[in-house]
């Protein structure tokens, strides 16, 4: 059975407090544990940021 989730329900869970926001880090032992399909049901928000100096930093060797 497939889920559907649209933005405007899963802003309006935020607002509510009631959405369940999880780390890119964490989604992969709930889905070990629980299956895709339940975690997809379970979790609004997956988050995947990065370090942010990391992102744009960079070396020039001559």
């Amino acid at each position: 059975m497939a889920v559907t989730k649209t933005y405007e329900g899963i802003n309006e869970k935020i607002r509510r407090g009631e959405a369940v926001v999880v780390t890119a880090e964490e989604i992969i032992d709930i889905v070990k544990d629980v299956g895709v399909a339940k975690a997809t049901e379970k979790v609004d928000v997956i988050t995947t940021g990065t370090f942010g100096p990391m992102c744009s930093s960079g070396a020039f060797i001559k």
